[in-house]
């Protein structure tokens, strides 16, 4: 059986994408109810890194909640492909024919790069502002 695979962007103008790695589950509200697309999780956001010059260990930082976690860029060993299903022609044929012919897949990404989030993640706990402590200490005095 051979399926086609077609890249309609060229080699090097290919978006890139990367792979978010998690340690342990996340749980989205029951209200979703498995579609989970248009799901906000988090905020990701670059970390300035300390020298420029070495972009793949760039840090990152992924805010759940009252939860950050810090995450480092990584290269990955073998880059992944990105693929989208198309169904080509032939809706004249028999369905016993083989489905493999009237598919064929394009390249939408490669994948060269995954964030891996590896550590456990650091409690948000906001500070009471200056204002309610002296009101505290002068009412307790």
């Amino acid at each position: 059986m051979q399926i086609r695979v077609r890249c309609g962007c060229g080699e090097s103008s290919c978006p890139e994408w990367a792979v978010v790695e998690l340690q342990g589950v996340v749980q989205p509200q029951p209200s979703f109810a498995g579609d989970i697309r248009g799901l906000h999780i988090g905020r990701l956001c670059a970390a300035p890194s300390p020298s420029s010059s070495s972009s793949s260990k760039a840090g990152y930082t992924f805010t759940v909640g009252y939860h950050e976690l810090a995450g480092t860029k990584v290269t990955l060993k073998k880059p992944l492909l990105v693929l989208r299903k198309k169904k080509v022609g032939g809706g004249d044929q028999e369905p016993s024919t083989t489905a493999a012919a009237d598919v064929e897949l394009e390249v939408i990404g490669i994948i060269r790069h995954k964030i891996l989030f590896k550590d456990r993640p650091k409690a948000l706990i906001s500070k009471p502002p200056v204002k309610e402590k002296k009101t505290l200490q002068s009412a307790a005095a």
